[in-house]
């Protein structure tokens, strides 16, 4: 008898420690993991702002609500131009942005986004996935306490929104323009002046005449800020963005603290971001321009031949000399221009001759 009062008491000792372990796993699951991502541009803005707004989504229902990810456009949690500090000081946990405005902090970083008459979009993400961009970008945030990922692209872009027309290089000295990122640094050698600018201070830049010219994105952003207002000229092509990767980066220590399923939850929602955004942008970029030609009648102009031959030749001078500043600069340089030049071959026989074959 006493022994079976002793079994009895072991087995249900077992089961109520059992009951407690499965209580404490289900309030466990059902805690949530909230996230805050800051980001450059305005909220909601379409294709950027509404980039940001996808991918937090992403997360959302990738997780199964284990996750709940809010987005803070410019100047809602910290200005544009800051959340890169922010998240690396655990103040946000994401950041969505573009590379190129974090020149200030690596010099290397402009390589990540867009670099004049560089890689296209579909080769820009060959290169990170594939050709060792990522882990090059990897490295070079690392400093910073950062996890960089691609999480969109906004394909190649316009040259810009201008008060005065473009027919000569000489037309390009004392303009003053809002460019970021290398195309800046290719507008100041032939004369001009860069002015970096948050997207939400554009349309008034331009207005006041503070500025005498812009670059932005393409017809379905340009459109959305409402350009033509303030400008009469829009030239293409973009030669100093031919595909702008826009980057989600993850707070290094908030980032190992994810369940590993989490953590391949995060990197993959970016990726399917990353896609989904160009997407987006090749669908509506052409009913947009035909918006702004046709019904705001928007003077479109190609940027001439010999100007964009110049552009060429100081952009790569401007990149050569970027590699030169600092050893991780040149490792990038290194390993973009190889894959740039191999691709080219490629799509030389690909890609160009296909669409030279549709024309």
């Amino acid at each position: 008898m006493d022994r079976r009062k002793f079994i009895k008491t072991i087995s249900v000792g077992a089961l109520a420690t059992s009951a407690s372990m499965v209580v404490a796993k289900d309030a466990s699951a059902a805690r949530k993991i909230k996230w805050k991502m800051v980001t450059t541009w305005p909220k909601n803005f379409p294709g950027l702002g509404t980039g940001a707004n996808n991918l937090a989504r992403l997360i959302n229902e990738m997780s199964g609500g284990r996750m709940k990810v809010k987005v803070y456009g410019a100047n809602e949690l910290v200005p544009p131009f800051e959340i890169f500090d922010a998240v690396s000081q655990g103040t946000a946990q994401m950041g969505h942005g573009a590379s190129y405005y974090w020149k200030g902090k690596s010099e290397a970083a402009q390589f990540f986004s867009a670099v004049p008459f560089g890689l296209n979009a579909q080769e820009m993400n060959a290169w990170l996935y594939h050709g060792g961009g990522m882990q090059l970008w990897e490295e070079t945030y690392k400093p910073f306490g950062l996890i960089p990922t691609a999480a969109g692209n906004t394909g190649v872009q316009m040259a810009g929104w201008f008060n005065r027309e473009i027919n000569t290089v000489s037309d390009l000295k004392g303009l003053k323009m809002r460019i970021p990122g290398l195309g800046g640094e290719v507008l100041k050698r032939a004369g001009g002046t860069p002015v970096s600018l948050p997207g939400g201070e554009i349309f008034t830049s331009l207005q006041s005449g503070a500025i005498d010219a812009t670059e932005w994105v393409g017809p379905y952003n340009d459109l959305a800020f409402g350009l033509y207002k303030v400008a009469k000229y829009y030239y293409y092509p973009g030669w100093h963005e031919p595909g702008t990767t826009l980057e989600c980066f993850i707070n290094q220590k908030a980032f190992a603290a994810l369940p590993a399923d989490l953590q391949v939850i995060v990197k993959q929602a970016c990726r399917v971001a990353n896609q989904d955004m160009l997407a987006e942008y090749t669908t509506r970029n052409n009913t947009a321009l035909d918006t702004l030609v046709n019904k705001h009648n928007v003077q479109l102009k190609k940027l001439p031949d010999d100007v964009l031959k110049k552009l060429k030749t100081l952009s790569d001078e401007v990149v050569s000399d970027i590699a030169s500043k600092d050893a991780m600069s040149k490792k990038v340089y290194e390993s973009f221009v190889q894959f740039r030049d191999q691709v080219e071959l490629w799509h030389d026989i690909s890609e160009r001759a296909y669409l030279n074959a549709r024309a």
